[in-house]
């Protein structure tokens, strides 16, 4: 490890001035110790899956948590998630950690910016009180709350006598009752459902799981409604009522009694209503033709149903207030001045203001939170924290400049030091120099990933870190230059009369068989440009870091089909069924049923993981971890980190999938570990990995550089370029400078965001936009490569 230089210790804290960890071993922590002083800021740095999170949430932020939770009654703890006790010996003077992570915000149709940060309700608390003319107390305007009116008999005692009266109780909120204040409506596309030329038994039926013989379209043919042998052309009226939209009603087939009901209610419950994130594929794909979502035609897409739209202030009504650009709803509370709401208006400015300063002033309120990006919902969970009066607290941040043009990165660094300034202790995993530029002290983690990390390189000051001989102090410095020469384009898609969201009908060719690179600022348009026009078209491969889905259970040896080779590969040499080296099937073992670990629930107190004493982790039985493969039974092959399997099968699917999972840069991820310790920049690799099997394609990246270290950005290059040398088209939407300057072709959006935004400034070669630097993107590019 480097040690610190003289300076960086000079002023040797107490030891109640710095965080003190002793012995961490969480994940691939190799037992390490390391003092963090407090109230500075501390930047953690190392590549990719060296340890960085792992020491800061895992490790200080769960331990914090976990001990603020204690401090609360045994009944609250018992509705609360407790982080489990990290694997440290040690760790002491901690104070309260406050996480600002990327966790996207949930998809749950009824949030919004505002109601996920507590904006829209102090508005509606203003138009409750302002508003012209008066409609109710401030759920009137909640599109949450729906309008109801009731009664019932109620029995009491009074004076000795039973005494029976009807009392009546009435709700006044403000959700749309056409469409229950999700601000749209669904159509079924009945074409998308079956095929009218048919009958049942023919297989008029298209949705996935609707097989002629299985039991979905027995309920049909078997109800008695209708004729299987009719084309449902030739159905009567009635026939066509009961078939689409009869209501439930039971029914006997083969002696059992069932419950019937139209084919759009039953598929709508079973298919629509449901979290589409949650689907499996080819169900999302079919959900995804089959309805077509309009706004509301009753409120106009606003949620509001007519009283709360009604009601105003000095002619804007809520639904216009939340619509605003929030740089345009800042200006507009100024201009309301009334004593009888000031400490409401006070708050509501400074909260509004607070969205500006975080570089989020182009978005609106009524925005769904579900369709912020990881950075953006990053920086909303920021603006509860700004203004807060609270000091000597741990803030956690996670790449707080993902999703950030080089432009923003500056004022979010302003955010952070006005955070330590306060007296607060800032706990920062990054890896863009910009930010690392201003730490106070510096964490370098490594040497490797995985089992080769863990190890602490360096502590010290940002002047010692670059005169270090570690992998990112001889990278702090380290740039990309401009290519000699640029690719020549094969052809190009058209986008013509752009429009989705701030786009002012953008018409914009982008090039083929070229590395495509669009930036421009957060909220130019650069996502609405490539995802509003490109995803779905034939040949169009999407890899985002949208989070994988599965159980506790999923590995990337499971996702990637890894697995399926690898027991496939046991099970031949072997002489026995594929199934048993399966830890979700016949090679499970009998005491943790495969997980590896034993569950016990202690209620109140946290959940208690303990390794299985009869497979000691393995998650196998004894019986499978007989059987052998060069000399490895399966529990050892999945301990493998990608890169050490791919020498170990040298040849065939498992070696392809394993190589390319080592092309990306995951070659340090062991085979069974878990999808949901892998990060965003992490699952987007790997979902790369599978998909570069494909030629000819057009490979769309989102932000690929995100927990990215400067060392594994040279890599991506590499990798990029390889895929577009093998005959495909890689578009990437990018802020990084070293992709920018290692592209063929830039498209340029801005010039600001928001209403700002929407417009192509720039479109060429990287060279050219250096000597135009006359975007945002061109003089930070310009200044990058001078450097």
């Amino acid at each position: 490890m480097a040690a610190a230089s003289p300076e960086s210790t000079a002023s040797a804290p107490d030891s109640h001035d710095v965080i003190r960890v002793v012995g961490a071993r969480e994940n691939n922590l190799q037992g390490i110790s390391v003092e963090i002083p407090k109230r500075r800021l501390t930047v953690f740095t190392g590549v990719s899956g060296s340890g960085k999170s792992s020491l800061v949430f895992g490790t200080i932020a769960a331990e914090s948590q976990r001990l603020i939770n204690e401090t609360y009654p045994t009944f609250v703890q018992a509705f609360m998630s407790t982080p489990p006790r990290p694997e440290v010996d040690a760790l002491e003077n901690i104070s309260p950690a406050i996480l600002v992570d990327q966790e996207r915000m949930g998809s749950n149709a009824r949030s919004t910016v505002g109601t996920a940060t507590d904006v829209h309700a102090m508005l509606r608390m203003l138009f409750s009180r302002l508003g012209v003319p008066r409609v109710g107390s401030p759920q009137a305007f909640s599109f949450n709350v729906p309008s109801v009116r009731g009664g019932g008999a109620i029995t009491s005692e009074r004076g000795g006598k039973t005494v029976k009266e009807r009392r009546s109780f009435e709700i006044t909120g403000g959700m749309c009752p056409r469409c229950e204040g999700l601000g749209e409506v669904s159509e079924v596309d009945l074409d998308e459902l079956f095929d009218r030329t048919k009958s049942l038994a023919e297989g008029a039926l298209t949705i996935p799981g609707f097989n002629v013989d299985g039991w979905m379209v027995r309920q049909f043919t078997e109800s008695g409604f209708l004729d299987p042998d009719k084309p449902i052309q030739d159905y009567t009226e009635q026939e066509l009522a009961d078939f689409l939209h009869k209501e439930p009603v039971k029914v006997k087939m083969q002696g059992i009694n069932i419950t019937y009901e139209g084919l759009v209610p039953k598929i709508t419950k079973s298919m629509l209503q449901k979290d589409r994130d949650s689907l499996q594929a080819h169900i999302r794909a079919f959900v995804d033709r089959a309805v077509r979502f309009t706004a509301c035609p009753d409120c106009g897409g606003t949620r509001l149903n007519e009283g709360a739209r009604s009601s105003k202030i000095d002619g804007v009504g809520i639904a216009d207030a939340t619509a605003m650009q929030i740089t345009d709803l800042a200006a507009w509370l100024r201009t309301i001045d009334d004593p009888a709401v000031g400490p409401l208006i006070a708050g509501l400015r400074d909260t509004v203001d607070s969205f500006v300063e975080i570089g989020l002033g182009y978005l609106s309120l009524d925005r769904a939170s579900g369709t912020l990006s990881g950075g953006e919902a990053q920086r909303t969970k920021m603006i509860r924290h700004l203004r807060s009066s609270l000091t000597d607290v741990t803030y956690v941040f996670d790449e707080p400049t993902a999703g950030l043009h080089p432009h923003d990165i500056q004022r979010m660094n302003a955010l952070l030091l006005a955070l330590r300034d306060k007296g607060n202790t800032v706990l920062v995993v990054e890896h863009k120099p910009e930010v690392i530029a201003i730490a106070d002290f510096v964490v370098d983690l490594g040497p490797g990933a995985g089992r080769d990390g863990g190890r602490i390189q360096f502590t010290g000051d940002v002047a010692g870190l670059r005169s270090s001989d570690t992998l990112t102090g001889r990278h702090l410095d380290h740039r990309a230059r401009l290519k000699d020469s640029t690719r020549t384009p094969q052809g190009a898609l058209e986008i013509r009369g752009a429009t989705q969201h701030n786009l002012r009908n953008v018409d914009v060719d982008v090039p083929l068989g070229v590395l495509t690179v669009v930036t421009g600022v957060a909220g130019s348009g650069k996502s609405s440009l490539i995802h509003g026009n490109l995803t779905g078209l034939d040949g169009v491969v999407i890899v985002d870091q949208a989070p994988i889905r599965g159980s506790r259970r999923s590995s990337p040896a499971t996702y990637t089909g890894v697995l399926d080779a690898v027991r496939s590969a046991f099970a031949k040499a072997n002489g026995v069924k594929p199934a048993l080296f399966s830890a979700n099937s016949e090679g499970a073992c009998i005491a943790c049923k495969g997980l590896g670990v034993i569950i016990t629930d202690l209620g109140f107190q946290s959940t208690v993981e303990t390794v299985c004493e009869v497979c000691e982790g393995t998650g196998f039985s004894d019986e499978v971890l007989q059987y052998r493969l060069d000399g490895k039974n399966i529990s050892e092959v999945l301990s493998m980190s990608a890169a050490d399997a791919a020498e170990f099968f040298p040849k065939g699917p498992a070696h392809t999938t394993l190589a390319r999972m080592v092309d990306v840069g995951l070659g340090y991820l062991t085979l069974g570990q878990s999808l949901n310790t892998l990060s965003g920049g992490e699952r987007q690799r790997l979902k790369l990995a599978i998909s570069m099997a494909k030629s000819g394609a057009v490979y769309i990246l989102d932000e690929p550089t995100t927990g990215l270290h400067l060392a594994d950005v040279d890599n991506l290059l590499g990798l990029l370029d390889r895929l577009v040398d093998a005959g495909n088209s890689v578009i990437v939407i990018e802020h990084h400078q070293a992709v920018m300057a290692h592209a063929d072709w830039i498209i340029d959006i801005g010039p600001g965001a928001g209403r700002d935004g929407g417009t192509i400034v720039f479109e060429g070669a990287p060279a050219d936009l250096v000597a135009d630097a006359s975007t945002l993107t061109g003089e930070h590019l310009a200044a990058y490569v001078a450097s």
